[in-house]
């Protein structure tokens, strides 16, 4: 998908937060955000025509885990490698529903975080599909009401 003009993206975030009040962001005018119920998914469009279900784990609580209160210097790769562990009970809930919908999974490991995502491309230029798509996302990851 092509981004979007920012006017473009501007007005679309507003409908979109007044369809789903949910809706916050991190950055000014950047991506939205939504929890998708009480066990940690993450729902996400980006101005670059993508919607992303997401479900992970910060650094720094693995490393905790991991270390049971020692002051241990564990390597990031090892962390990381815990965290994809940690992550997949679950991911693979919900991993067949989601590529069969034409998500495709990816595993984001940053500094602060690991994450594994599903992304798929929406057209933002189609409000109403792009909420059908929201509204799917809503229904069948973390079943909120």
């Amino acid at each position: 998908m092509t981004e979007l003009s920012s006017t473009t993206w501007l007005q679309l975030r507003t409908d979109l937060i007044q369809s789903f009040p949910q809706f916050y962001e991190l950055e000014p005018d950047g991506p939205l955000l939504m929890e998708l119920g009480a066990d940690g998914w993450l729902l996400e469009v980006r101005p670059e025509g993508k919607v992303l279900c997401q479900y992970g784990v910060s650094m720094d609580e693995v490393m905790a885990l991991m270390s049971d209160g020692t002051p241990e210097d564990l390597g990031t790769d090892e962390v990381a490698k815990q965290a994809k562990y940690f992550l997949q009970p679950a991911v693979s809930r919900y991993r067949a529903l989601l590529l069969q919908s034409g998500f495709v999974e990816e595993t984001e490991i940053t500094d602060e975080f690991v994450a594994v995502t599903f992304a798929r491309d929406a057209d933002l230029h189609n409000r109403l599909k792009l909420e059908d798509l929201l509204r799917w996302c809503r229904g069948h990851i973390g079943k909120v009401s």
